[in-house]
């Protein structure tokens, strides 16, 4: 588990940010949240190892690569 955290800044267009924000709260998650599971998703896809990662969903992945 994550125990720092560092900040990612980005630019999107103001309509889809309202929008974004309008599914989240009517979904009772956080923008954040939804951010930091698609970027988790997007590495998953990708094959990315990286330190905080957990041993299971990393035993899972090697076990699926062979």
């Amino acid at each position: 588990m994550e125990t720092k955290t560092a900040r990612l800044t980005l630019l999107i267009d103001p309509i889809k940010k309202k929008a974004f924000e309008e599914l989240c709260a009517a979904q009772d998650i956080t923008p954040s949240q939804v951010v930091r599971q698609m970027i988790r998703d997007y590495l998953e896809l990708h094959r990315m190892d990286y330190a905080t990662k957990s041993r299971i969903g990393a035993a899972e992945s090697k076990g699926a690569k062979k």
